[in-house]
């Protein structure tokens, strides 16, 4: 960020250190001011740039946001295909910087499911970050909670019936082992905004113990100042984890 004052007000021992944003409202934005619903997607990547620079200036272990959910597929044709060619735009225009600013980008969902051209996107920008040591972006693409948690069981009855592991070694961290964000720290913040107070089948396995933190406020108009107050407030939380807390 160019004004480095919105920082003043952060306690960095305090922070999260795996934030995830439901990125909601880009559509009721755009129809409340009278623009088709692809007007809302554009102005929400322009949001995620600011957020994820925020994330980079605060020095976040990772950051992942929900781009496109498995159910999405049921939206309209043309909204779906411009979805896809924002996609693509975004990748092919923010990866070089994403790597100036020491990023590592990790795209989790059923990747396989999209087009041949987006696919080798993903893994071309996955490659030119995958030496990078600053935060750790991921992009929830074609993704599904319960989905990614059934994709993550049935790796595991495979080892097990090549006779690789038994039943018994099956544990949380073997579990976690096989999800898309393996080797990542669990969900501290779960941001959503747009007023709906659910979590829309996001992250489910690794928000277990996730502070929730909801805004009325849309995706466009999200602004780092908020993302900040979000930040500031899980830091006055009491994470008890099951226990007694403080």
């Amino acid at each position: 960020m160019n004004d480095k004052k919105i920082y003043e007000r952060v306690d960095k021992t305090k922070l999260p250190r795996h934030v995830a944003i439901i990125m909601d409202g880009n559509g009721r934005w755009a129809t409340g001011r009278g623009l088709l619903r692809s007007a809302g997607h554009t102005a929400g990547v322009k949001t995620l740039k600011k957020i994820l620079t925020v994330a980079v200036d605060l020095n976040l272990e990772a950051l992942t946001v929900y781009a496109f959910s498995t159910e999405n597929w049921k939206r309209p044709h043309a909204e779906v295909d411009f979805l896809m060619k924002l996609f693509s735009e975004y990748i092919e225009k923010e990866k070089r910087e994403m790597n100036e600013k020491n990023v590592r980008i990790r795209f989790i969902g059923r990747l396989e499911e999209f087009s041949p051209g987006i696919q080798k996107q993903m893994t071309d920008a996955t490659e030119l970050m995958k030496n990078n040591t600053g935060v750790q972006f991921n992009v929830a693409a074609n993704y599904g909670g319960r989905d990614e948690i059934i994709r993550a069981a049935k790796k595991i009855a495979e080892k097990i019936s090549a006779g690789k592991i038994s039943p018994d070694e099956i544990d949380g961290t073997l579990f976690d082992g096989e999800t898309d964000t393996a080797g990542q720290p669990p969900v501290d913040l779960l941001i959503r905004t747009s007023g709906d107070m659910r979590i829309s089948n996001f992250l489910l396995w690794q928000s277990a113990y996730a502070e929730l933190w909801f805004t009325k406020t849309t995706w466009p108009e999200f602004s780092p100042e908020e993302f900040i107050d979000a930040l500031i407030e899980f830091g006055k939380r009491d994470r008890k984890f099951g226990g007694l807390g403080k």
